[in-house]
């Protein structure tokens, strides 16, 4: 037995002896090329709404349904592509995500009216629900002991993709308007599509899937990439270690699922909707149905957060003036406030990259959110433009560090054969927060209900904050999970 083990080796002992090296970098820049284009395609969210909104005289309510058929899409897209992923393989998850991204993004530009807008973002939202399945994807080339910081590294990518677009939008739409934003937009799904041949399947999906002769074949290339040989032996799976041969302690508890969930195996064969069910199971409701709320309220918060920076100050004017401002789309200040706050995002991957593997990743989640919840309380009431952008801008960094770790966490606490679907399902449950969203952050600053609207998002994140304190697990240093 003993003769045994040492002739084999796991996922995890492969890529911790091969390190982080050449091979992960091209998984993470494809992948981060990916994360830039969904930030984009969000945060023109910002910018897009209320230039269409003067163009074609919508309401209020028909500005924010342009960023809601967005978050609608997005929730049928995240489930649907992580079970794609999970069944198929995350490379056909991705493929296919970029393919629906990049054409309905580009044909959006060359909308005719307000319905046709409507439907190609709708689409764009399905495309870009795959964001998860490249963020799994990513996850399972990186090594265990440093897996935080990288996932951490790997989120500075959205935050890349939210300074660009605003820069851009700031050079583009008052000279061009918001067709060419959403033209330049959708590059970077069509970046995905040519260099799609090169991307490798994850390993462990190879693995978990049964194909273990694929798998040692793209870990031999990743090894000769990153010139470090491989573990002696052969490639197994967890499922084919069995409970009795694990006899060293510190090997039981770098697995997430506890010594008697081991003996379950949730198999190879499960898929689209009998998949969605193991997440239901009493071993993984708990986690689910509380990662659930807390992707929800992240959502519900961040987003509310990135469309109140342009929405709060016109609310204010509006209501303050009681006049509707005539045209807000080319106003400088827009831009400005909007490229300001998306530097948030900086100081909250520095802070989310220092505690998440220090503090762990549920102190660092609900510390995150109750420190938002915190920056937002003042805004409860009318303030001055300063205290207004001081107070959004310390809630983005609190939110945005959040939702970095919880990104890290929620495909850490599910196995291989369902890490997609998890991941995808608790997504597009976060996409009910952003279809609301707008409907809080538009259409009641609009309707001079400021108080009411900042009395939801503080309810939600302090929820959301609660939610963390009662996660079953902690992942932080653990392996992740075939079976």
């Amino acid at each position: 037995m003993m003769r045994e083990e040492e002739d084999t080796y796991t996922v995890d002992e492969a890529l911790i002896k091969l390190g982080f090296g050449k091979f992960q970098a091209f998984v993470l820049f494809y992948a981060g090329m990916g994360w830039i284009g969904e930030a984009m395609e969000m945060m023109l969210l910002s910018f897009v709404g209320p230039a269409v909104q003067t163009q074609w005289n919508l309401s209020a309510q028909k500005e924010s349904m342009i960023t809601s058929v967005v978050f609608v899409g997005m929730l049928i897209g995240a489930y649907s592509w992580g079970i794609v992923s999970d069944t198929y393989g995350r490379r056909k998850g991705f493929l296919f995500t970029a393919i629906v991204t990049s054409t309905a993004g580009f044909l959006s530009a060359l909308a005719p009216n307000y319905a046709s807008l409507l439907f190609l973002r709708f689409m764009v939202g399905i495309g870009l629900g795959g964001g998860p399945v490249l963020w799994s994807w990513f996850l399972e080339f990186v090594p265990a002991p440093n897996r935080g910081t990288w996932m951490v590294i790997f989120s500075t990518f959205w935050t890349i993709g939210t300074i660009f677009e605003a820069s851009i939008a700031w050079a583009i739409m008052p000279k061009l308007g918001w067709r060419w934003l959403l033209a330049l937009s959708s590059l970077p799904s069509f970046i995905l599509l040519l260099f799609y041949r090169a991307t490798p399947e994850s390993p462990r999906y190879l693995c978990m899937k049964g194909y273990t002769d694929n798998a040692t074949d793209i870990l031999n290339k990743m090894a000769t990439k990153n010139k470090i040989s491989l573990p002696p032996g052969r490639l197994i799976s967890d499922s084919q270690i069995e409970l009795t041969e694990i006899t060293d302690s510190s090997m039981e508890t770098a697995h997430l699922v506890c010594d008697q969930d081991q003996n379950e195996n949730f198999g190879t064969k499960n898929g689209g909707l009998k998949a969605v069910t193991i997440l239901l199971t009493p071993k993984l409701v708990r986690s689910t149905l509380l990662l659930w709320m807390v992707f929800l309220g992240n959502a519900f918060a961040y987003y509310g957060i990135v469309l109140l920076t342009s929405e709060l100050n016109n609310g204010n004017k509006d209501c303050k003036m009681k006049e509707v401002k005539s045209d807000h789309s080319n106003d400088d200040g827009l831009y400005k406030n909007v490229f300001i706050s998306s530097f948030a995002e900086i100081p909250g991957l520095v802070i989310s990259a220092l505690i998440v593997d220090k503090l762990g990743r549920k102190l660092s989640m609900s510390s995150m959110l109750f420190t938002s919840f915190l920056f937002m309380g003042p805004l409860v009431f009318y303030q001055s433009e300063v205290l207004t952008a001081i107070s959004l801008f310390g809630a983005r960094v609190c939110i945005s560090a959040s939702f970095t770790i919880v990104y890290i966490y929620a495909p850490e606490i599910y196995p291989t054969s369902v890490r997609a679907t998890g991941l995808g399902v608790a997504s597009s449950v976060g996409r009910i927060g952003g279809i609301l969203c707008p409907l809080v952050a538009v259409a009641l600053v609009h309707g001079c209900h400021q108080t009411i609207a900042l009395l939801l998002f503080e309810l939600v994140i302090f929820l959301s904050g609660l939610a963390v304190c009662f996660f079953p697990l902690e992942t932080t240093g653990c392996n992740l999970n075939d079976t």
